[in-house]
């Protein structure tokens, strides 16, 4: 953010390149990585980002919010920062600071430089390859933070101008990182303020993922203006879907100056299709958007229509956030959100109690609405690790499945099996992971009993 975009003109292109499929990442993670289009953490278990924009770098003594944004729900903050070039740095201690605090209230912190953005069209923009200098500035900071922050080379790396670099100037980028030993998942953005109307980060994210040694990036749309239809924005997420590439909507809001997004279809198919968005932003906005603030001054307990909209309203953050896994077992924040359960329970002396060996599974409703329903169903392994799992339920009020994802679902009558796919059956010991579908239902609908079989 935080640009008016002008697309008046742009011909938008209609076709994607070519598509991608990856497999597991060679390298063993010690942190977060990508297989198969999705995120997973440190233990294995797919990590969807459910969470909002902080201005860490121009609000520095607003450190209260990360402890708020999570009360409300999120299981991640992207915070900005600056590298000196058109705000003051934020030193390594500063950043160390950031991470802590996320930390401490068990949010995955996702770093990003605004500086870059607006680059060849907004005066003092810094390039990528600028702000590579700074992470590798900062590196003492990030090394050994692997497990909980995200990489955001240049929040909107390139304005309406200069642009047709991206691809080679993003994925050059990226390999200085990995030369530099930052081994974090990277997230990169978008050219044209971020939203990519000219499809040049959708058709060239092939590329740029081939580019990476370690194949650990992630690809980051901005969504204001030019999203104003659910065409527009299904087509969009959907064809990194189809290519296996793994995308999140780094920013969107719920109006602009460009234009007024959609916001009920990118929280809706976002939820459908484990697609991970990030709000702009918790508060501090100003030069006319102020209406995008989500709390008023910062406080939780004034939260603007688009806070509520996006926290509390139909697959908002405290309906669909997840933890992550990366912190069983440690110290509750004062409010952790309802929606992180089923949580592993937990011995007197706070640490994880395994489940049995094998593999358990939970069901339950993330939405209902008249005559339909979704449902999410967690797979948790046991004592040891296992390398595929079966689930089975039977409905007892004829509810039947239409749609699912991150498993094989098939039925017979009212009896279902869910199986495993490629990239979610391998599950550490405690390990968890999960799938969704939409149902049907009529006059009641029971929450059915669960059965695991692993492999």
């Amino acid at each position: 953010m935080k640009k008016m975009l002008s697309v008046a003109g742009a011909a938008l292109l209609t076709v994607l390149a070519a598509v991608f499929a990856f497999g597991q990442p060679a390298h063993a993670a010690a942190g977060f990585s990508v297989a198969g289009g999705k995120l997973y953490d440190a233990n294995g278990t797919e990590f969807v980002m459910r969470g909002v924009n902080h201005a860490h770098t121009w609000y520095p003594q607003q450190t209260s919010s990360f402890a708020n944004i999570k009360a409300l729900g999120a299981n991640t903050v992207r915070v900005v920062l600056a590298s000196g070039d058109r705000w003051t740095k934020n030193s390594a201690a500063d950043v160390a600071n950031v991470i802590s605090l996320c930390k401490a209230n068990r949010l995955i912190c996702v770093l990003e430089v605004h500086d870059t953005t607006g680059y060849g069209e907004q005066s003092g923009a810094i390039t990528l390859d600028r702000a590579v200098d700074y992470w590798l500035s900062i590196a003492s900071a990030l090394q050994g933070q692997e497990k909980y922050v995200i990489v955001n080379i240049g929040n909107e790396p390139y304005g309406n101008q200069g642009y047709g670099t991206w691809a080679t100037d993003t994925a050059n980028a990226v390999k200085r990182l990995r030369a530099g030993g930052l081994t974090h998942t990277i997230m990169v953005d978008a050219p044209n303020w971020g939203q990519d109307w000219s499809f040049t980060m959708r058709d060239n994210a092939g590329s740029v993922f081939a580019a990476d040694p370690q194949k650990n990036t992630v690809f980051s749309i901005h969504m204001y203006g030019v999203f104003d239809t659910a065409a527009e924005i299904t087509d969009y997420l959907g064809r990194f879907r189809t290519a296996g590439l793994p995308v999140v909507v780094g920013e969107f809001g719920f109006n602009h100056s460009d234009g007024n997004p959609d916001e009920d279809t990118i929280l809706a198919y976002s939820q459908a299709n484990g697609i991970g968005y990030l709000g702009w932003s918790w508060s501090g906005n100003g030069g006319g958007v102020e209406y995008l603030d989500m709390a008023t001054n910062f406080d939780p307990n004034q939260l603007t229509s688009w806070g509520q909209r996006i926290f509390n309203g139909a697959n908002g953050i405290r309906a669909t956030a997840r933890e992550a896994s990366v912190f069983a077992g440690t110290s509750p924040s004062p409010t952790t959100s309802p929606t992180t359960s089923p949580s592993p329970t937990t011995s007197p002396t706070g640490g994880p109690t395994p489940p049995p060996a094998g593999c358990t599974a939970g069901y339950t409703i993330v939405n209902s609405w008249q005559g339909g329903f979704q449902g999410e169903v967690r797979v948790t392994a046991g004592a040891a690790a296992i390398t595929g799992w079966t689930t089975k339920w039977t409905f007892a009020n004829g509810q039947t499945v239409s749609q699912s994802w991150n498993a094989t679902v098939s039925n017979s009558g009212s009896a279902y099996t869910a199986r495993n796919v490629d990239y979610n059956g391998r599950l550490g010991a405690g390990a968890s992971t999960s799938f969704g579908f939409i149902g049907s239902w009529n006059g009641s609908n029971a929450v059915p009993a669960v059965t695991c079989t692993a492999s």
